[in-house]
């Protein structure tokens, strides 16, 4: 049997695929981050009849993903999806993904909206290469390391944050990252989407201006010099 890995709206209903629109509707069982959430979004995109949702969340993972895996292993096809975006991107979705792999199920993953990938399409800020680290940790030592741990990483940082610590994160970004291109992005595709552009040093002073609502990804550009050593080496090598 097969589980099935459904991508959901970041916001806007019109961004759920026709394949995960005739599976929300197809499945009977379904495996939610909140089950209030996904009932909620079913009932927007008119999906009626009975659902058999479940929980499955940090709090519950080993009861839940044994229910999962019984489900399959009895013949019985699952989805599992997020309140938004792609399951198993900063949420305990793929562990279960990992122990049905292991025990041998099949998984097809409906890919649709994705909060990292549609703000950094959006941030203007190199593509070729990204790093996501998910939420940074809310004490200030481990979230200076947690930026620390990326000085000299070429690459695209791009993170989670809530309204309520994004200018303490970003504050802590500048102080272990020095001055660096930054960009936040706020309830992207919805009505009152926001792209904040600034240096890493002002952002802080910016956002504390900014009417700080919903989601928010944010995104630090990489090393310029670790990317200037890199082009250097690369030219080396064309001789």
């Amino acid at each position: 049997m097969t589980l099935y890995i459904i991508s959901t709206p970041i916001g806007n209903l019109e961004d759920i695929t026709l394949r995960g629109l005739r599976l929300l509707r197809d499945l009977e069982y379904i495996a939610c981050e909140d089950t209030r959430t996904t009932r909620s979004l079913l009932q927007k995109l008119e999906i009626q009849g009975k659902k058999n949702l479940f929980s499955y969340h940090e709090h519950n993972e080993e009861k839940a993903s044994g229910k999962i895996l019984s489900l399959l292993a009895s013949g019985t096809e699952v989805g599992l999806v997020s309140d938004a975006g792609m399951p198993g991107i900063s949420d305990p979705g793929y562990r279960v993904v990992a122990k049905a792999v292991e025990a041998g199920f099949k998984i097809e993953v409906v890919p649709g909206a994705s909060a990292v990938q549609t703000a950094l399409l959006a941030s203007g800020l190199p593509v070729a290469g990204y790093t996501f680290k998910g939420f940074p940790p809310r004490k200030e030592g481990k979230r200076r390391k947690f930026f620390e741990e990326e000085k000299e990483s070429p690459h695209t940082l791009i993170f989670f944050e809530s309204k309520f610590r994004i200018i303490k994160a970003v504050n802590s970004a500048f102080a272990a990252l020095g001055d660096r291109r930054a960009v936040v992005c706020l309830e992207l595709t919805k009505k009152f989407e926001t792209i904040v552009r600034a240096p890493l040093s002002k952002m802080g002073e910016v956002l504390a201006k900014t009417d700080l609502r919903g989601e928010i990804t944010a995104l630090i550009e990489g090393s310029v010099r670790q990317k200037s050593k890199e082009a250097d080496e690369g030219s080396d090598e064309d001789f």
